[in-house]
């Protein structure tokens, strides 16, 4: 039984300012805000949300089926995927359609100003999880994606009883308050960060408890400051892993999630599960893009015995694969 991966598929155009944002921003004048920011480099990368998380799923041995809609600049993207072993034949081409483009400014300071054109990813709401084999699916996640397809695959995966994990992510200011709502009463888990996740409170009216009672558990990444798992009553602060360099925190959330899923699907406890998010988080950021890092099951092992005390469960990480 496989993961299905639903969201965004795109190119990241990424660029870097050689300053600080917050040095150009004047507070009372936010309403006529007016700035252009001259970059020093830009370079084209393979993206988006879905692909992000199921590229690193991959690396760490899972089988992941990545599904969504793209442009028909896709075949390069398609054999990089499949190469890396991601399956993507639920992947439907559009006609005469772009790849959905992301495009991000980031500083010296790693803040970020971003903007996303959505193109074939439009079309996103015209597939269906009905039309996919119920017995394949293990898990669906449905992360930040045309609104109203996030909203179709919250109401099929409900209707068919199929678990699913909530990752509305930058689609929170999008998507209406109360199809966030549905998407959390529904979900097995919900996955955000901690500036979105307090956007779900505002937006919905629910509080932090009321989500965290609502689902299995609750994933919220924070930054620099790590991250928490709320299982119930029950909270694991999951610490980050030092980078030996910062490239790029552009994809980091995606690459906690593949890591955190791998554990968990390996059977690993919580923190366990939450620290390879950590160290999966961390090697996507020591590299520019969201899918330029690598490593071998055996480097990510050693790696993460460099931080934490596994007692040995990682051997069947390993094990896994062989």
């Amino acid at each position: 039984m496989a993961i299905i991966c639903t969201g965004s598929i795109a190119y990241d155009y990424i660029m870097s300012f050689p300053g600080y944002f917050k040095d150009h921003i004047i507070p009372d004048k936010l309403d006529s805000i007016s700035l252009s920011f001259l970059v020093d480099s830009m370079v084209r990368q393979k993206g988006g949300t879905a692909p992000n998380i199921a590229y690193n799923l991959a690396l760490l041995g899972e089988s992941p089926k990545l599904m969504g809609t793209v442009g028909i600049d896709f075949e390069d993207y398609r054999k990089w995927l499949e190469e890396k072993g991601v399956d993507t034949s639920l992947v439907k081409v559009i006609s005469g359609e772009y790849t959905a483009s992301f495009f991000a400014n980031t500083d010296l300071g790693n803040a970020q100003i971003a903007s996303f054109y959505t193109g074939a990813m439009a079309y996103s709401k015209d597939l269906s999880i009905k039309a996919l084999d119920k017995k394949d699916i293990d898990l669906i996640l449905i992360s930040p994606n045309d609104p109203t397809a996030m909203r179709r695959y919250v109401e099929e995966c409900i209707e068919l009883g199929i678990p699913y994990l909530f990752d509305p992510g930058q689609q929170v200011v999008r998507v209406d308050p109360q199809d966030i709502v549905e998407g959390v009463k529904g979900a097995q888990s919900v996955f955000i960060n901690e500036y979105e996740f307090e956007l779900i409170q505002k937006h919905t009216g629910m509080t932090a408890v009321q989500i965290i009672q609502t689902v299995d558990y609750v994933v919220v990444t924070c930054g620099e400051c790590g991250s928490d798992v709320y299982v119930k009553d029950e909270h694991y602060r999951i610490p980050i892993v030092q980078p030996k360099k910062v490239a790029d925190p552009t994809g980091v959330g995606d690459a906690f999630r593949g890591g955190f899923l791998r554990g968990r699907r390996l059977g690993f406890d919580w923190q366990t599960a939450g620290q390879m998010g950590a160290l999966a988080a961390t090697y996507c950021l020591e590299e520019r893009g969201t899918q330029n890092h690598g490593y071998t099951l055996q480097e990510f092992v050693a790696r993460y015995r460099e931080n934490f005390d596994d007692q040995g469960k990682l051997d069947s990480l390993i094990k896994s694969t062989n």
